[in-house]
């Protein structure tokens, strides 16, 4: 079983990683773990894959989405991000694709990332009529607010993030105040997931922001609601992501697209690997149930990669050839 284990820490976060003896077919490769879980265990099963399958002398670099893509961009290090979330970098990532510094290869989340108002598919399955915001908003009975269950709730982002923003704007957009519920204030991601857990614990309805792929949806089975408009990017940037707007209108959340992006250095050097880059991609549900599996054993990134590539063969095996998905079967 390979071991990320770190023997230095080298200038700007750099982790070195034992290398194989054929590390010459693939050469020296850096790659961006990111600070969040769906990023850093993808890091890890990319890690694996080309040390033990591709002979890649791996490298992990502690990473964010600015600052690695900055990197990446001016210095042409790391080579790889392996889940680099595009909105926020779109117009330089396009500047640099064109001019031929970055490679945006595969969607890593097939779905994209995903945020909306959800609701417990156990109370979906019991009330199918309910699939818009609209139809659970004409329900308060079905989601009772924890101080007034004669009231219904919406669950909102934590405090500070730039959620709790649009969530209160389209909490305003849809009327939803005078349809008999209230916002309610979860302070904090511990306080939102613990609603939910709550929620399914009870087996009372539940209403409210989340995003995916996270450990929450891969744990309890959520339903995305319909805003029943498709999201304007124009409104959003006027109003519905801007604080205490005035007239929001109604929105969706858009999807946000979620690439891994390589280094022109690292495609011409990777040689058949970039191939395994080009087709890995993981769907939410899969990624969910992985960062679930995780939390509930308080599991590290590299450990959850080991399982990920244990329990999901029939998936990670389709993105390399059969040599390759051999070798790293036999390192497990």
């Amino acid at each position: 079983m390979m071991k990320f284990l770190a023997a230095a820490l080298l200038a700007g976060g750099l982790l070195s990683v034992a290398g194989t003896a054929g590390a010459a077919e693939c050469g020296d490769v850096s790659i961006a773990e990111m600070n969040w879980a769906s990023a850093g265990v993808a890091a890890h099963v990319d890690g694996i894959i080309l040390e033990k399958g591709y002979g890649c002398n791996v490298t992990l670099v502690t990473g964010d989405t600015v600052p690695t893509f900055a990197s990446m961009n001016e210095k042409g290090e790391p080579d790889m991000a392996p889940e680099l979330w595009v909105n926020s970098v779109r117009a330089a990532l396009d500047t640099a694709v064109k001019e031929g510094r970055l490679i945006q290869a595969a969607p890593i989340l097939s779905d994209g990332g995903v945020e909306g108002w959800w609701i417990p598919k156990f109370l979906a399955d019991a009330n199918p009529d309910i699939k818009t915001v609209d139809q659970a908003l004409a329900r308060p009975d079905l989601f009772p607010a924890p101080e007034d269950p004669s009231k219904g709730a919406v669950y909102n982002c934590p405090s500070g993030w730039s959620c709790q923003i649009s969530t209160a704007n389209l909490f305003k957009a849809v009327g939803a105040k005078d349809k008999g519920f209230e916002l309610i204030d979860t302070g904090s991601a511990a306080g939102l997931d613990g609603s939910i857990a709550n929620a399914f614990e009870k087996k009372i309805g539940w209403l409210g922001y989340y995003w995916a792929p996270t450990a929450i949806l891969g744990k309890y089975e959520m339903v995305k609601l319909s805003f029943g408009v498709e999201h304007d990017k124009a409104e959003w940037d006027r109003c519905t992501g801007v604080a205490d707007c005035p007239d929001p209108k109604v929105n969706s959340y858009p999807v946000a697209g979620v690439f891994t992006v390589v280094t022109k250095a690292f495609a011409e050097k990777a040689g058949v690997a970039m191939d395994y880059v080009k087709a890995r991609k993981w769907d939410n549900q899969t990624v969910g149930a992985v960062l679930a599996w995780m939390d509930e054993n308080q599991a590290d990134n590299e450990e959850a990669a080991e399982h990920f590539l244990k329990e999901y063969p029939d998936l990670w095996t389709t993105w390399v050839p059969a040599d390759v998905a051999a070798k790293v079967e036999e390192a497990l």
